[in-house]
């Protein structure tokens, strides 16, 4: 199997459900209309981006990795356009290439520009697409017209793709280790008490400055009623370190903060009553995993994605919204209400629960060994 596709909402997901493709559940499924899988040796290869993010992390998950070029075309001046449609050529070559070579019986596409060449490449062969947003965007839209099977995070996506019988309800893939973390558990990992309510804020790997800057200017108010569980992302770690060093040793002690976590993000999940952050992808599937409940806060220079995501939580009881300008003004009133009306916050909760699809990953990978198995 090739995976591709692009950085962001986009791997996490893809490992997900390799993850799911390499343990024990997904072996001996029985697949429709195919005989029953016994057990397999799956190789998988993953193709990215040159200098993207996601090598170290496919890599760190023991997964080859080989690189394309690629580069979008959507909104490019007129000046760039010749460079990127030379660089999709060269992408292009490169992807028959390894196709040659690494002779896939299935495509997983998880979206960005960068699987546009491979898609090219491999338009004969049975392909899966994931939708990781609720909205996609023109590349996977362009995505799927090249695929077998389109994996939709929610029922809300059907109506952005014809015809809706190459579509399928699985929900957003979660890495099996996150769900592994209980409360009290995850509360001693990160030095978190349980005598007071816990504030999850996060943006990301390399962060949010906005979420940042509202949070360090709303945070001796905070610290007073909760503890604030904080993961800056790399860019901002400096100032909140910095920033850490001028509170009380009381405010100190319940003000948690990293630059990212990635094995103990389950633990983050679990801990916390409340989170605050950006409304991407992730969204849809980490926080209903856990039942948390959510201020959101979608950036607002990525066209409308995050926006679309954050509405369907809304809409659905699960999250209240906040916009980016507001952020500093609102954020401490929006927090203060929401703790302090534990019968809203319950109710959150609950809505956000529904909404967990904790087999997604399994399907999917249910869907690709069933494409597979036709090719063979």
């Amino acid at each position: 199997m090739i995976c591709a596709g692009g950085t962001g909402g986009g791997v996490y997901p893809a490992l997900a459900v390799l993850e799911a493709l390499k343990g024990s559940k997904v072996a001996g499924w029985k697949v429709d209309n195919l005989s029953t899988f016994q057990p397999f040796n799956l190789q998988t290869l993953w193709v990215g981006g040159e200098g993207g993010m996601e090598a170290a992390l496919v890599q760190r998950a023991g997964i080859a990795f080989e690189s394309i070029p690629a580069a979008g075309l959507h909104g490019v001046g007129l000046r760039q356009l010749p460079r990127n449609l030379g660089r999709l050529q060269r992408g292009y070559f490169t992807a028959r290439r390894i196709l040659r070579q690494f002779k896939p019986d299935v495509l997983f596409f998880t979206g960005g520009y960068l699987a546009v060449p491979m898609a090219l490449a491999g338009h004969r062969i049975p392909t899966l697409l994931y939708v990781p947003d609720i909205e996609p965007g023109l590349a996977l839209k362009a995505l799927a017209h090249f695929a077998d099977c389109i994996a939709l995070t929610a029922e809300n996506s059907r109506k952005y793709f014809s015809p809706r019988t190459k579509t399928v309800v699985t929900g957003y893939p979660t890495r099996s280790g996150l769900a592994n973390w209980k409360r009290e558990a995850a509360r001693k990992k990160l030095g978190l008490s349980d005598d007071l309510p816990v504030l999850l804020v996060f943006g990301g790997s390399k962060g949010a400055r906005s979420l940042n800057n509202a949070l360090l200017e709303n945070l001796p108010a905070l610290l007073d009623m909760a503890q604030v569980l904080h993961l800056s992302g790399e860019l901002d770690w400096p100032n909140v370190e910095t920033a850490r060093k001028h509170f009380s040793k009381r405010q100190a002690a319940r003000y948690h903060i990293f630059p990212y976590l990635h094995e103990e993000m389950g633990a983050a999940l679990a801990a916390a009553d409340l989170a605050v952050s950006r409304a991407g992808a992730s969204t849809l599937g980490e926080l209903p995993l856990f039942g948390l409940p959510a201020i959101l806060v979608p950036y607002p220079h990525a066209w409308r994605y995050q926006k679309v995501n954050a509405d369907y939580l809304v809409e659905r009881g699960a999250a209240v919204m906040l916009e980016d300008e507001q952020l500093s003004l609102k954020l401490l009133s929006t927090v203060r209400n929401l703790l302090e009306n534990p019968d809203k916050l319950a109710s959150m909760r609950d809505a956000m629960q529904r909404l967990s699809r904790p087999q997604a990953a399994a399907e999917i990978s249910r869907q690709l060994l069933a494409l597979a198995g036709e090719r063979r």
